[in-house]
């Protein structure tokens, strides 16, 4: 028997199954039996019903067989008395009851016993590695059971035979894995077999994080077909330079930031983009149709906003800005009660909401989150996804009228889309417009970036209560059992912010402009037999990535070999002169027409170690930790010499090691042998960033054509992607061997390495694309024409060789 209010009746219009969801946060479903529901009818005839009883650790739940009675679920915190009747034949509901008493201790005890059934093996040559208990997360339900990991699959026994009595996942299957922080602690793993799904294969909880970290191990070693996990960084790069979409970005940085559609208190978040729910066309070029990315939902109302302050700057400590968060379990479903009504049900004890505050209109919930005192909610993934299905009543379930009789069915779209789809596919639309490309940094900023906790918009230190960072509160610090459990519960239902990714302002993304740009003429180095005047070509962006898309196709076109030492540096400079550079203090000049030495100038205190020359200009880098810049002078009719006037001398405290200009030659790149980079602003003679990049000498260092990135390479064997802009290290990816020297279109690398090979690289996609045999020593210089179908390479082989692609 129990009280009255706490007995709810489910009306049983949907699967079965989903009796098993009607639970509470974190409760856990042990097992089932096969019982008869008593009652009497009209106070005189007795009646039973058929079905199973489940036993959970806050309620037991009745399920008849026949779908036409209710589901009836009984919260144990409102039981007055259990017992078992005289006349029945079962004792379930007492063996039930005794289970309540001490649940973690049955649990655990249950767990030690059950061996797991290596009859279930797919093979029986497949070799254990490791077994544990965990437990199995899903949607408000937690499942314990045990693991097992062997060479090919990873298994999952639970204890109650739910949803199966062996969940499996093949290991070649698997293409990535993220450790995740359930509860608040470092305990959570998730598996998915899929490249941009949003949904797992399956979410595990264990009890410590050492059986986290093996199962992680073992799982990444025995991995045939496994994707090294990419960084937040990673991805960054990838969306800048438009390999991924703002949606497919989002999505990464979701499940990055511990967000997972098995866990609705850590659900994936995403932004309003429209604000725009009146019009009858959606104009998605008009800025005002769009939301203000640069600010939190509860900023975008300056009224509310003004009022919030107000309540902030009179709270007492722990002070914070908004009273609910922008994702919870509740906002969750209330996107998607009409999908998964079972989990509504769990949370409203057996009933829907109120019908006036369903979700029944989109116009009507954006006004809300514009206006509301209390209300300050983004969107979930759905809405930006092609099924519509979260949209629809199609389960035609009573969700009751509201007070102007209205009653509430399929959500009420705005003007401007003519169904479901439509407003889908035009939300998608604004999502990958150009505007929300142009300023999606912002909202990052906020939500995973360095804003998290306040921001100038709103000037809170805490913008959600502390309770919800990591890190705001150590629930192993607290010993009270109920205390812990009572916290743990209220930040459950609360919400918890994302974990942070970015603690410096996130780059924007790379805008392409579909136009070709004016590129200084340039060499074929294919030199003719006699001397002549350089020609001009017409170099188009896309013969330029049609090179890159070739460079696979190198061929060695010749080769010399140099008598003394090794060729440092190789390049071609406009007046007719080549500049051969060993291990020296002087440059040497060489005439291209007489073939001999033309000139030697005396340049710096130490080795001089990279030149790049422009316009008239040398630009050197030496051991004695200065980068100088030169304005060369030629020489007149009068027999004045050629000679060299220095412009500016750009200071560092280490011996610099290599430097590189942009494309329009107004920045800067030096490396120095400690692994620092410096980007100066060449026109001012100014610094811009100093980062220590690499653990040892940084080798070579290059922009993007568009300027937007730096990479580098050094002695440590990483390549490192900088975006030049905020001096954020975006992408790291390690080389087998250390790369001396590269070049680079912003996507694809063509290096020099160690060992003397050319290694074309996808610096997106973290992988090499082809080796070309050609030194017989490390490659230590490179230089590539305009049209980037000619390359030079020097070694410590001392040979200097000339390639050609072959199409």
């Amino acid at each position: 028997s129990s009280t009255t209010p706490g007995r709810s009746q489910v009306p049983h219009s949907f699967s079965k199954a989903f009796s098993l969801l009607l639970l509470n946060l974190e409760e856990y479903y042990f097992e089932q039996h096969t019982a008869n529901y008593i009652f009497n009818k009209d106070g005189r005839e007795r009646r039973k019903i058929r079905g199973s009883l489940k036993i959970c650790s806050k309620s037991v739940i009745f399920e008849p067989d026949e779908i036409s009675h209710p589901i009836i679920k009984i919260p144990l915190r409102d039981c007055i008395k259990i017992e078992a009747p005289e006349d029945s034949d079962t004792n379930d509901f007492y063996a039930g009851y005794v289970i309540f008493l001490k649940i973690t201790a049955i649990l655990q005890s249950r767990l030690a016993r059950t061996p797991f059934d290596k009859n279930r093996f797919q093979n029986v040559s497949e070799t254990l590695h490791m077994e544990c208990k965990a437990e199995m997360v899903t949607p408000l339900v937690t499942n314990p059971g045990l693991v097992c990991i062997t060479d090919a699959n990873l298994y999952f026994q639970p204890l109650n035979g739910y949803p199966k009595p062996v969940v499996q996942v093949m290991l070649h299957s698997v293409r990535r894995i993220y450790k995740r922080r359930h509860g608040l602690l470092p305990l959570g793993l998730e598996v998915f077999c899929t490249e941009n799904n949003l949904c797992s294969d399956i979410y595990l909880k264990f009890y410590n994080t050492q059986d986290r970290d093996n199962a992680y191990f073992f799982m990444a070693t025995y991995l045939e077909n496994h994707v090294t996990e990419h960084t937040a960084e990673s991805y960054m790069l990838q969306w800048q330079r438009g390999h991924i979409s703002n949606y497919q970005y989002l999505l990464h940085l979701n499940n990055l930031a511990d967000r997972s559609c098995n866990d609705l208190s850590q659900y994936p978040v995403f932004p309003w983009i429209i604000a725009d729910y009146s019009s009858s066309e959606l104009d998605l070029t008009k800025p005002e149709t769009f939301r203000d990315l640069s600010k939190p939902v509860g900023a975008l109302n300056k009224e509310r906003l003004e009022r919030l302050l107000i309540r902030y700057r009179e709270m007492p400590e722990p002070k914070f800005m908004y009273g609910s968060h922008y994702s919870s379990p509740g906002y969750v479903l209330f996107y998607l009660v009409r999908v998964a009504p079972e989990y509504m049900l769990c949370l409203q004890n057996g009933k829907f909401d109120h019908p006036d505050r369903m979700f029944n209109s989109i116009a009507e919930t954006w006004k809300n989150c514009l206006d509301g005192a209390t209300d300050f909610k983004e969107l979930i993934p759905e809405f930006y996804e092609n099924d519509s299905s979260f949209l629809l009543n199609s389960l035609k379930l009573d969700l009751g009228k509201t007070q102007g009789g209205k009653i509430v069915d399929n959500v009420e779209l705005p003007p401007w889309a003519s169904d479901a789809e439509d407003f889908l596919q035009k939300s998608q639309d604004a999502l990958e417009s150009q505007y929300v490309s142009e300023h999606l940094h912002e909202w990052i900023d906020l939500v995973f970036g360095y804003k998290q906790k306040g921001n100038e918009a709103i000037a809170a230190q805490n913008v959600f209560h502390p309770l919800t960072y990591e890190g705001g509160v150590d629930l192993n610090s607290i010993m009270d059992p109920n205390e812990r459990v009572a916290l743990l519960t209220q930040i459950l239902e609360f919400g918890q912010t994302p974990k942070q990714l970015f603690t410096i302002p996130h780059p924007r993304r790379i805008i392409p402009k579909f136009k070709s740009f004016p590129r200084a003429s340039s060499h074929d180095f294919s030199m003719p037999e006699s001397p002549g005047e350089e020609s001009f070509e017409d170099l188009t962006e896309e013969s330029i990535t049609l090179a890159w898309n070739h460079m696979t196709r190198l061929k060695i076109d010749g080769q010399h070999k140099i008598h003394r030492g090794w060729a440092r540096n190789v390049l071609m400079c406009s007046c007719k002169s080549i500049i051969k550079l060993n291990i020296v203090i002087f440059f040497y000049f060489y005439s291209i027409a007489f073939a001999r030495r033309q000139d030697t100038l005396m340049g710096h205190d130490d080795a001089v170690s990279k030149i790049c020359w422009h316009n008239d200009r040398l630009y050197s880098a030496s051991w004695d930790s200065t980068v100088k810049v030169w304005q060369c002078i030629p020489a007149d009719l009068l027999g004045t010499k050629k000679r060299f006037e220095l412009l500016a001398e750009l200071e560092h405290d280490v011996s610099v090691n290599t430097i590189n200009l942009n494309a329009a030659y107004t920045l800067l790149a030096s490396g120095t042998k400690e692994g620092s980079i410096s980007i100066w602003d060449v026109t001012t003679a100014s610094i811009l960033h100093q980062l220590p990049c690499h653990s040892g000498t940084v080798s070579d260092a290059a922009f993007s054509p568009d300027s937007r990135h730096l990479l580098s390479t050094g002695e440590d064997g990483y390549f490192k992607v900088t975006d030049v802009q905020t001096g954020m290290i975006i992408s790291s990816m390690r080389s087998e061997e250390p790369q001396r020297c590269f070049k680079w279109d912003g996507n694809t690398v063509l290096s020099g390495s160690q060992s003397g090979e050319l290694l074309v690289w996808d610096i997106v996609g973290g992988k090499i694309i082809e080796r070309i045999a050609g030194h017989t020593g490390a490659v230590t210089c490179m230089w590539m024409n305009e049209r980037c179908s000619s390359i030079i390479t020097g070694g410590e082989d001392r040979q200097i060789m000339f390639w050609k692609q072959q199409y």
